[in-house]
């Protein structure tokens, strides 16, 4: 599944960025954003050095680039959540220096980030007034809020979300549609998505874009932030790509610019971005059994096995049990009926400790919520599973465990390769690779029993291009160990080049199960969508 390689194509330069001339002049007016010269620092770290980006209205402007490139610092710069050290900004052809997000949302700039800031206790209304209620005579009037809400999302094709659901409550799909809605609820002249799609099935990626096209079409400006490529090139106009801080390349045709080439420019080198070979294995022991396992309102009577050294994937709709199968099996929701053994013996229901004693770990879909202590530093995330192997007579090894740490950061390449920073500040899909690294502590057995199972679920969701390709290598290569592999993820491309097995997910139940290797995309997508097995 990787992209040809363009022999000409070679790394870029990094000391000065490629300005690709347009047929078209612009407009007398200039762009509708101009940022030149951008600068932010941070303790030890330069995020942004000089970083150029020019935005048209009415156009979808793609911001690529590797994680840790600065993609999210510069965005944050705009919406007015940091304030930059040097550069200037221009909005409408006038000064723009927004002291704070208010600011810039009043100017008419939205944000959606990847991780979303909603507020969990709020109603979904709430959430997507927040900070411009709906009031009159200075008080909120929430019947307004509330069908405003409910026009709002039934724009996006969500109307059957109710307005007053706690938006906790929501699976993350729906919780990125409130985002949306919230944008949309501004009157936005320029519209920031940072990976919105992530979360979201293929029947609403394509209502995703179908707004989009909306809000391009009345004069919106969006800044498309993603990690599929093949996005870019349904939805972008124009692709600038960051690396290390700095704009690289501008104004790239987004629909005709070869895949190496912005591959190339985002790593600084060419990437085979190719799945590894799969498992000739098929003998391995039997690790995980799940019998007849349940969970009201989610999914039912499920059955099946993962043996050591095989990867399992789940594919399925955002809704239709696959993540709640997950989490049931971990041990993070308690079924209703049924049972998971591993290795044989039956696993204590809804008990994730007992799960990790066991020798499970898990990698869970929202990273920030459920999986990392985000002001502890990258040694205390990744050592959190085992500090059992540190720890003597109450005292903790530091100098091993940091030696173990940093033996992980250098294996997966976290940015930037600091033990001691707060996970806090590192990018998402640098937060992603520190979860898989607490697992990857126990792959190789230290620990009694070591890792037997590892759960993933959207294991690569805001990974870019180049760290995907790693990423799928250390999978591949701890099922080559024995450890067996259970994952979920969104693109179904990803679910067939990697599993060696793949469970077909609709509405609650297995409704077919073949190698990998004898599935396509079309026939997975037929039976997920229509229920059934061609």
């Amino acid at each position: 599944m990787g992209p040809a390689k363009d022999s000409d194509d070679g790394p870029p330069a990094a000391a000065a960025h490629d300005t690709v001339p347009e047929e078209d002049a612009e407009d007398a007016a200039g762009p509708l954003l101009r940022m030149r010269g951008i600068v932010k620092r941070f303790p030890g770290v330069r995020a942004l050095d000089g970083v150029d980006l020019d935005v048209r209205a009415g156009e979808v402007h793609c911001l690529l680039g590797q994680n840790g490139a600065g993609k999210s610092t510069l965005i944050k710069v705009l919406a007015g959540a940091h304030r930059p050290d040097g550069g200037e900004i221009s909005l409408g052809g006038e000064p723009f220096a927004p002291a704070d997000p208010t600011a810039a949302m009043r100017a008419g700039i939205a944000t959606i980030y990847q991780e979303l800031d909603l507020v969990d206790g709020l109603s979904v209304a709430d959430n997507i007034f927040l900070g411009h209620e709906r009031a009159r005579f200075g008080f909120t009037r929430r019947a307004d809020g509330e069908r405003e809400a409910r026009a709002l999302l039934a724009r996006l094709g969500h109307g059957e979300i109710p307005p007053r659901r706690e938006t906790g409550r929501l699976p993350a799909a729906g919780r990125q549609v409130v985002s949306m809605a919230r944008a949309l609820s501004h009157e936005a002249r320029l519209i920031v998505m940072d990976e919105p799609s992530a979360a979201l099935a293929h029947d609403e990626v394509s209502n995703l874009f179908r707004i989009i096209r909306e809000l391009t079409a009345a004069g919106v400006a969006v800044v498309y932030i993603s990690h599929r490529l093949e996005e870019i090139r349904e939805i972008g106009d124009r692709v600038t790509v960051l690396k290390d801080g700095r704009t690289v390349a501008t104004n790239l045709p987004a629909r005709t610019t070869p895949t190496s080439r912005i591959v190339s420019l985002m790593t600084g080198r060419d990437v085979e971005y190719a799945f590894p070979g799969r498992s000739s294995r098929e003998d391995g022991d039997e690790v995980l059994k799940v019998e007849g396992l349940s969970l009201a309102g989610w999914f039912e009577d499920v059955s099946f096995t993962v043996r050591a050294g095989e990867i399992v994937g789940l594919a399925g709709l955002v809704g239709s049990g696959r993540s709640e199968i997950l989490e049931t099996v971990y041990g993070s929701r308690r079924p209703t009926a049924g049972r998971v053994l591993l290795d044989g013996r039956p696993v204590r229901p809804g008990d994730t400790g007992a799960a990790v004693r066991r020798g499970m770990g898990m990698a869970p879909e929202e990273r920030k919520s459920q999986a990392l202590l985000l002001h502890e530093s990258v040694a205390g995330n990744v050592s959190l599973a085992g500090l059992g192997r540190y720890s003597k007579l109450g005292w903790l090894d530091r100098r091993r465990e940091n030696a173990d740490v940093r033996r992980q950061i250098e294996a997966l390449d976290i940015r930037p390769p600091d033990p001691r920073r707060p996970v806090a500040t590192l990018s998402g899909g640098n937060q992603q690779k520190v979860v898989l690294a607490r697992w990857l502590l126990d792959a190789g057995g230290e620990t009694s029993g070591g890792l037997r199972l590892l759960v993933l679920d959207e294991p690569t969701r805001g990974v870019d291009v180049g760290a995907r390709a790693e990423l799928y290598a250390v999978i591949r290569e701890l099922a080559d160990r024995g450890v067996a592999v259970l994952l979920v993820s969104s693109e179904v491309p990803e679910v067939l080049g990697l599993a060696d097995r793949v469970l077909v997910v609709r509405e609650g139940r297995i409704i077919h199960q073949a190698p990998g290797r004898d599935l396509d995309e079309s026939r997975v997508l037929n039976m997920i969508m229509e229920g059934r097995a061609t």
